[in-house]
């Protein structure tokens, strides 16, 4: 009988819960353009208008009301139904608080959308962008987005300004951390990855938000690597390297568009046409809403294009921007716009429907509060959910750069162990920046996560001090110590006395971010001098990175036995380093950008184009008229691609199972090549594939990444690993403004790192 029962409340369950997934499908399926269209028609100017403003939080929501001032107009307009948006408030009491005045004190009582940069984790920190994308694990990146999506949903967040899919090929520029890298290829994957972690299936449930792609477009070319600068490409490297980002995150989904604070080709981003108007909203179908950045359109003035804020609000409109962020420029101007007749009120009306969708496919008018739970906020921020996603992540992010005489993995116990550095103890700095929700010094350190291994004796001592004071937070000036190196005494009688030493240098985490570009890609302060010293006494040195760029290495490189890049990695850094230190997780993470050995070869990229006089690749013809530097090789110290595992690989020679390929939609030929671990434990091996287009209408890269694939394989195991190869993946933007492939030669590399030369060649045909 209780079999029975049993077997009875089973069918019931998966019932009623095929009945759960049928209308959550039947919800993420619903087209809303009737409701939008209904509600539109009963909106006033003002109203409409309203949707199109966003504020930052700008009072206490749940305690009294702001009585005068600019807080007070604004307390009006939220009153009046003048607020679509607003930004920086977080925590479910707080965005109650704001979105019951929404709901049921305006007229129409139209739901508040509350935005947040959730970069790289809510209150528990993820790896930052930069670090998770050298994982090259899609499948964890998109698990980190969702688990920062759970716990920010759960304190009343339900937009992110995530992704930023910028390019960038300049580690000058403080923005690198927040981005994928320097290629295309790698940045539009985990673009996708990043908007359905962030979105999921189902984009009205409680624990998805919208996500946002940033900065449309191409804010990661700023002249000199220099924040806010000007930008200035062709159409070339606009279509082929900047734009696919962006592209893919249309494909994925993706429900909102930020542009970017600078301009391209002589036109700021917030009233490019072209981009906004043109590419994404008509030759991309784009049906959500693009968003200003933070006063953006006001800056428009500054960069001597708009003449007032009147003018700014004309040409952001008109260049395709929906909403305005803080600037209020938008609320103060637009009708004003209409009866001088220099804006339509049918590009109003796009905007507002746009804003609208996203609102009604987030479940907004159905339920405002759904994202207002204080009891699920305080069960799933800090989570063990989370704690072990963040931990994951950041074991995948680190990137083995050196291993001589393969000193790491580390013995477990009996040793005398020196652990000195300014970041070596610190519990703030990995957190690295854009972590506006996180509690300061919540992160595990270095000295905290090695601890935890007792079966050998750390001895800790600091060396010199990174910076004079802590900054108080995101818009305060990093004050480096520039005048105090008494530390280093103490910390040389230390490793003298060791049997080895970790040293745990790198960039303060806000060194690295928005307004934090650098002209140099040293190790800042006395970081150096203190790495110099200590290995005179003791040159049996791990060196672990904390640094939120590339950073130039050359003496480290060639006299530091063990170098692992760390990164910013987050809430978990210490554990996750003490974890690939001792072994118990062998490293497998690839570097997404390529780290230069002067700040001089900066821009610097593995897919630059070939030119007259190219050399003998790339090395000394026996005069100087070849394309070279007289003092520093064209290669980059670590080249994209590159990173290395306490195990070995081998590769065979590539195959081809033909050496012809018919351009049409169907065919297709295998490249392939034999993966062998010839070490002695398991390891994971980021097997790359990249493609040349030996020549064409339009001059193309050397080398493009095209593919890759993650083989994890045992110690003596040998696999096959291949490639699919179609007439798309040699498309590009040509010189006939379209994107298509053309016959001739092609060159197919697999390997380990863009570096590779193993190759073999085939033809596309007609």
């Amino acid at each position: 009988m209780l079999e029975f029962i049993n077997n009875k409340m089973k069918k019931i369950i998966l019932f009623l819960s095929l009945i759960f997934l049928f209308n959550s499908y039947i919800h993420s399926q619903k087209n809303y353009a009737s409701d939008v269209e209904n509600l539109l028609s009963k909106m006033t100017l003002d109203e409409k208008i309203g949707q199109m403003n966003q504020y930052n939080g700008f009072y206490d929501a749940t305690g009294p009301e702001p009585l005068s001032g600019e807080n007070r107009d604004k307390f009006n307009n939220l009153k009046n139904g003048q607020i679509g948006s607003m930004l920086n408030v977080r925590g479910a009491e707080q965005v109650r608080a704001f979105q019951r005045i929404a709901v049921e004190e305006t007229r129409l009582g139209i739901p508040l959308i509350f935005g947040f940069d959730l970069i790289h984790g809510y209150k528990t920190i993820a790896p930052i962008p930069l670090a998770e994308s050298a994982s090259w694990d899609l499948e964890e990146i998109q698990n980190s987005a969702s688990l920062g999506a759970k716990e920010a949903t759960a304190a009343g967040i339900n937009w992110t300004f995530a992704p930023m899919v910028d390019i960038s090929r300049d580690a000058r520029w403080g923005r690198v951390m927040e981005g994928a890298g320097e290629d295309p290829y790698l940045a539009s994957l985990i673009a996708i990855a990043r908007v359905k972690g962030f979105q999921g299936k189902d984009l009205s449930s409680n624990f998805t938000l919208a996500a946002c792609a940033k900065h449309f477009a191409a804010y990661g070319f700023v002249e000199s690597g220099r924040d806010y600068n000007t930008v200035d490409i062709g159409l070339n490297t606009l279509h082929n390297i900047v734009l696919p980002p962006f592209k893919a995150a249309v494909d994925a989904g993706v429900r909102t568009f930020m542009n970017g604070f600078t301009e391209l080709n002589g036109i700021p981003a917030t009233a490019d046409s072209y981009l906004q108007r043109e590419i994404l909203k008509k030759q991309w179908g784009f049906k959500g809403f693009v968003v200003s950045d933070w006063g953006s359109l006001r800056e428009m003035i500054d960069h001597g294009y708009a003449k007032d804020r009147r003018h700014a609000g004309e040409l952001a409109l008109n260049g395709g921007s929906d909403m305005d962020m803080e600037s209020s420029i938008y609320l103060d101007e637009l009708k004003n716009l209409i009866k001088e007749g220099k804006i339509d009120v049918e590009q109003i009306d796009d905007a507002v429907r746009r804003i609208l969708l996203v609102k009604y496919e987030l479940g907004l008018f159905d339920d405002p509060y759904k994202y207002c739970d204080i009891t699920r906020e305080k069960k799933i921020t800090g989570s063990n959910e989370i704690m072990n996603g963040a931990l994951e992540m950041a074991k995948k992010s680190i990137v083995l750069l050196k291993n001589k005489n393969k000193l790491l993995p580390l013995k477990k116990n009996g040793q005398r162990i020196a652990l000195i550095g300014p970041l070596a103890a610190d519990k703030n700095s990995p957190l690295g920046n854009w972590r506006t929700a996180a509690e300061n010094n919540s992160a595990i350190s270095v000295l905290e996560g090695l601890r935890k291994y007792d079966g050998n004796e750390i001895i800790y001592s600091q060396g010199v001090k990174l910076v004079n004071k802590i900054p108080d937070g995101f818009h305060e000036e990093v004050k480096l110590n520039l005048t105090d190196k008494s530390g280093i005494s103490e910390a040389k009688k230390v490793a003298k006395n060791a049997d080895l030493v970790i040293m745990v240098l790198g960039e303060y985490g806000f060194q690295t971010g928005e307004g934090r570009s650098r002209a140099s890609l040293d190790l800042p302060g006395f970081q150096q001098e203190l790495l110099e010293e200590i290995y005179k006494v003791n040159p049996n040195i791990v060196l672990v990175l904390m640094n939120g760029r590339p950073l130039v290495l050359n003496w480290s490189s060639k006299n530091i036995p063990a170098i692992l890049e760390t990164w910013h990695l987050g809430t978990q850094s210490g554990n996750a380093i003490a974890q690939v230190i001792y072994g118990d997780y062998n490293p497998s993470g690839k570097l997404p950008m390529s780290f230069p050995r002067s700040v001089g070869q900066v821009p610097i990229y593995y897919n630059h184009k070939n030119t007259g006089r190219p050399g003998a690749d790339g090395e000394d013809t026996g005069s100087v008229f070849w394309s070279h530097y007289q003092d520093e090789k064209n290669t980059p110290l670590y080249p994209f691609g590159f990173g290395l595992s306490y195990t070995s690989f081998r590769y065979s020679k590539v195959k081809l199972n033909k050496n012809k390929l018919i351009k049409n939609d169907s065919d297709e030929l295998v490249a392939s090549v034999k993966l062998s671990n010839t070490g002695k434990i398991k390891g994971k091996e980021i097997v790359q594939l990249y493609i040349n287009d030996k020549y064409s209408s339009s001059t193309r890269p050397v080398k493009e990444l095209k593919g890759f694939k993650v083989i994890e394989l045992e110690p003596g195991e040998t696999r096959n690993v291949s490639f699919k190869i179609n007439n798309k993946m040699l498309e590009y933007y040509s010189s006939k403004n379209k994107w298509e492939s053309e016959a001739g030669v092609f060159e197919i590399f697999i390997g380990t790192n863009s570096d590779t030369k193993r190759k073999e060649s085939f033809e596309l045909v007609l």
